[in-house]
Formats: structure tokens, sequence, C-alpha cells
């Protein structure tokens, strides 16, 4: 086998083979990953686009690639990609993203879900295949995901997922249907900090801490460690106002002691005026660290951007939604594969949109090499 030349490619040699037997293997199993996100990057949103693109490129994987018997067949690609553990893949890209995140930056991991509504078919009583993803704010890349039945199933997803993180003092931010005590508890027990969102899934825990605001703003929070946090934005029409508030060491949270290291609440409230019209919001959050209300502010501001940076561009950019893969593994695996070009080529330096640089890595070869040569520095 030829030796890979990109570092995020060498991440695959340990990949396991899952075809067993031998007459099965006729092309090299790194070659065919590495043609798939080849090609996804490229622009490629489907099978027969990335053997169309393989095809094409005959003459340039000849360059960093085996091919002991060509290029592999769509049939083959789509088999391979079936039977590959989604986990095991994972592991490999993992390891590519851990060595090009800056390791003296604060950490923060934002947690968030995701439905993949083309995975699923009414007809077969397939549901869609819900991801849970892993993103950290501090480098805007995504660091892991996990496939769920269902979107309730988060809350067995979530703990699996932190597993894969070093967690030694980076914060972590999940939405409501993370705010549960047992993976409040993981997460310190792995040296973290966590900054969750409560709402009516936790009514209690949700009950007390209202009225804990509506006590402290009755008495001007006389004796209470407290602080706040504004910001002000303003754009596309819209001006809006968020407020963050937060008490530390709060008395009367009747279930604080389930709470591993509950050590403030906090409130946001939220005025917005578009187009003429007003709204307002109120959100609450429980955090594990004695900070400031600007910490958690920003930390709850830059939760969202797994939204704006992650899925928005998967839906956009690579038409995620659109997708029609539905095979077992191969769905997950297809998943993993954009995911991993969307940090590539978010890494690469040129100014042009998301969208410019896939169209550009297919009409430029020279253009997709400097994409996978990102990372090149670290060690495999």
């Amino acid at each position: 086998m030829v030796e890979p030349r990109f570092a995020v490619l060498r991440c695959l040699t340990p990949l396991r083979d899952p075809r067993v037997s031998h007459r099965e293997k006729k092309h090299v199993l790194l070659d065919i990953v590495a043609i798939a996100l080849c090609a996804v990057i490229a622009g490629a949103d489907d099978w027969p686009k990335i053997a169309t693109f393989a095809r094409e490129r005959s003459n340039w994987w000849a360059t960093f690639l085996s091919l002991p018997n060509g290029i592999p067949s769509q049939d083959t690609m789509e088999r391979v990609f079936d039977l590959l553990s989604p986990t095991s893949l994972q592991q490999c890209f993992l390891r590519w993203i851990e060595g090009v995140i800056d390791q003296d930056e604060e950490k923060h991991h934002a947690l968030d879900g995701k439905t993949l509504r083309g995975s699923g078919t009414r007809a077969r009583g397939q549901k869609p295949l819900h991801i849970v993803s892993v993103w950290s704010t501090q480098a805007g890349l995504g660091l892991g995901q996990l496939a769920v039945a269902k979107k309730s199933n988060e809350i067995t997803a979530i703990p699996v997922l932190l597993d894969m993180l070093d967690l030694e003092n980076a914060w972590i931010t999940i939405d409501a249907m993370g705010c549960q005590t047992k993976i409040a508890a993981k997460i310190v027990a792995g040296r973290g900090n966590y900054a969750l969102t409560v709402k009516r899934n936790q009514g209690l825990l949700l009950q007390d801490i209202t009225t804990a605001f509506a006590t402290a703003e009755q008495s001007n929070y006389q004796g209470l460690a407290c602080s706040q946090y504004c910001t002000y934005e303003t754009g596309h029409s819209r001006q809006e106002k968020r407020s963050y508030t937060v008490i530390v060491n709060p008395d009367n949270i009747r279930t604080k002691e389930a709470w591993e290291n509950l050590t403030v609440i906090g409130r946001c409230q939220s005025e917005r005026l578009y187009q003429g019209k007003a709204t307002s919001d109120v959100r609450y959050f429980i955090g594990s660290k004695d900070a400031e209300a600007k910490v958690y502010g920003v930390l709850l501001r830059n939760h969202w951007s797994i939204e704006n940076c992650l899925h928005w561009q998967l839906d956009v950019t690579f038409r995620e939604d659109h997708s029609r893969i539905r095979k077992n593994n191969a769905a997950e695996n297809f998943s993993l594969l954009r995911r991993l070009a969307l940090c590539l080529l978010k890494r690469h330096p040129a100014k042009e949109s998301l969208a410019t640089k896939r169209y550009l890595a297919a009409l430029n070869l020279t253009f997709l090499e400097e994409v996978l040569a990102s990372g090149q520095n670290i060690t495999v």
C-alpha cells in the first residue's frame, strides 16, 4: 500500500476492514474511503456522483493511492460504507481533528442534535436518522457525532459522546434535552464544567430557579452574590438586547444536591425588535463554576454556533436533508464524511464561501490537495 502523503488520510490507516472474504477485497479500504472523502469535498452528495468523480480523476488517484484493481465501482463503495463501523471511522477522524486544534485555547464544546430528514422512509417504517454532534466553538470544528434512533435518545447518546472527549478544564454546553443529573455528574467527573439550559423537562428545578429570581428582584438582589451582563446587536432589520444574570450559591433549590457542583443559576432575557414588531423571551440555565455573568453569556451565545456554523452549512452547502442514503451504517458514515469535509474546507484560508470552495476543489486538483494538506504537521 502506498503511504498516504496527507495527514488526514494517514489517520485512516488503523481502520479495520469490515469485509470478511478475501474475494471481496479487490480494492484497498483506505483507497475507497479516501476517494469518497475527496469527492465529498469536491461537491459529490451521493454515490453516483462519487463514482463519477472517481472515474474522471483516475490519473490523479495514482499519485497517492494504491488502486491495485483500478477505480472501485459505485456498488463497491456503497457496500463497503454500509458495512463499515461508524464508531471506528469517527475515531480515525477524531485523531486528525484533535491534532489540528490549538490545545492552549480554552475549550468549549457545544452538543446538539440534528435530524437527517431524507434518511427515513414511511413506506418501510424507517425513521430518519438523528445525529448528536459535538462542536468546538473556539476551533470552529466538529469533534464527533453519534446516531440515535429518535430525538428522545439524545439522553443516552450524550454520555457516549462525552467519553470521546478530553473534558478536563473544558466547558460543555447542552440544550434542555441534555439537562440531566447523570450528564452533569459525568462532566464534573471528567474535570469539566457545564452550563445546561433548564426547561420544563426539569419542572421542579425550573420552578425553583424562577422563584429564586422573583424573590431576588423583590429585594433588589441584596445579600446575594450575583452579576449581570448585557449585549446589544443590530443588523438585518433587527435590534436585540440580551441581559444575563447569575446568582452564585443560590438557596432554596430543592434538588440542588442531585446536581453535581451546581454553583450558579442563571437567566437570559432577550428583547427583540424586528421590522417594527417587539418580542421577548426568558431562558434559564445552571452552571457548575463560580463565574461572572459575562462568562456564561458568552458561552451560551457561542453555543448556537453549532446551529449556524455546522447544522446550517450541512443543510445549505452539503444538502444533507436532501440525501436519500438510508442503508444501515451508510447514512451515518456519509454524515461523517460531510462533517470532516466541512472541517477541511473551513481550515483552508481562501476567502471564498464553502460552496465556492467545493466547486473550486472539483475544478482544480491543486486546490483540492491544499484542502487535504490541512494539519500536515500532526504526528500520526
